[in-house]
């Protein structure tokens, strides 16, 4: 029998995480026009870029994709760190 794993979703007030384990590690932006313009959306990618590079030695190899939410721009970085490492936490994606 072949189980398919499931993929694990956590919501934060920032951004919504999938993480799905596999073999290989890959990773998706998303900002939807609900977050704002276009310098908006790339800002928010941007700052979810941020984060995953700058721990993606304490991440586990995976698929990802972080969905960027309105008040991600509202928040200072350390505030949305936090949130990010939570999130990768409850959903299993920490060494």
């Amino acid at each position: 029998m072949v189980y398919k794993q499931a993929t694990k979703i956590w919501h934060t007030p920032y951004f919504v995480l999938f993480f799905k384990k596999s073999d290989i590690r890959t990773v998706g932006f998303v900002a939807s026009k609900k977050v704002g313009n276009a310098v908006h959306r790339n800002r928010a990618k941007r700052l979810l870029r941020a984060h995953f590079i700058e721990n993606i030695d304490l991440i586990t190899s995976g698929s990802y994709v972080l969905v960027a939410k309105p008040d991600l721009l509202s928040q200072n970085f350390l505030e949305t760190k936090k949130s990010y490492l939570h999130a990768l936490k409850k959903c299993a994606a920490l060494i």
